[in-house]
């Protein structure tokens, strides 16, 4: 039989040793929830959050590909999630 361990919040802030970053795709209805401080946006548009190991979101964009160059200038390996 398996276990699966269960991480909390700092389990998953030391996941990948501060190298490890998220890239989230979301709609702007959903900036608030991310970005609380952003100014609001028209409906429907696709936005990309890059969201470090424990989930706090480190930056915003209209594309996958600025995302990612962000990252790779922090010395971040990024892996999607759904």
């Amino acid at each position: 039989m398996t276990e699966y361990q269960t991480l909390d919040t700092q389990g998953f802030a030391e996941l990948g040793g501060g190298k490890i970053a998220f890239v989230k795709e979301f709609r702007s209805e959903e900036l608030p929830r991310y970005f609380p401080q952003a100014p609001a946006l028209a409906p429907g548009l696709r936005l990309f959050a890059l969201l470090d190991a424990a989930g706090t979101p480190l930056m915003v964009a209209d594309n996958r590909d600025a995302i990612e160059m962000n990252a790779r200038e922090h010395d971040l390996e990024t892996v999607s999630v759904h």
